[in-house]
């Protein structure tokens, strides 16, 4: 699926906006910025392909839609709760993915330690929050399998 992908590599780009900003200096700073845009970019693509995917697959209103597969099954908490969170947290992520920019090119990072922590903060909040839409998007899957197999 093409938008774990994009969300996995925008995960990366933000633990690579930590070790330039660990690292700051006047010299990594395009670097820094490079670095905060790829997470950006990488998390729109995802928020856009997840989107299409949830309308066109996911959630339509069809007998073999993923969601309908899986509230017909064992693991009908797999959408109840994980998919919900899912639906919700990840625009928290979205606009992670739009300030750390905002941030890394507003100031000189190398200069201002509490902004280098600020941008540390802002990308390690979008690892954690993208580490947990990679584990809550298995659930669904696992959710989806289950009920495939009649598991229990």
């Amino acid at each position: 699926m093409p938008h774990v992908v994009f969300g996995l590599f925008g995960t990366i780009a933000a633990v690579w906006v930590i070790v330039e900003a660990l690292n700051s200096s006047e010299a990594n700073q395009h670097r820094l910025k490079l670095a905060s845009i790829v997470t950006t970019l990488f998390m729109w693509l995802s928020y856009l392909i997840g989107g299409w995917w949830y309308v066109v697959y996911y959630g339509a209103a069809v007998s073999n839609s993923d969601k309908t597969i899986i509230l017909g099954g064992p693991w009908k908490w797999s959408h109840s709760f994980f998919m919900e969170a899912k639906e919700h947290i990840f625009f928290m992520l979205i606009l992670l993915s739009i300030l750390l920019p905002i941030v890394t090119f507003g100031n000189q990072v190398f200069k201002d330690r509490k902004i280098r922590n600020l941008s540390i903060v802002i990308a390690l909040m979008i690892v954690v929050l993208g580490l947990g839409m990679e584990g809550f998007g298995a659930m669904i899957s696992k959710g989806v399998k289950m009920s495939l197999l009649g598991g229990k």
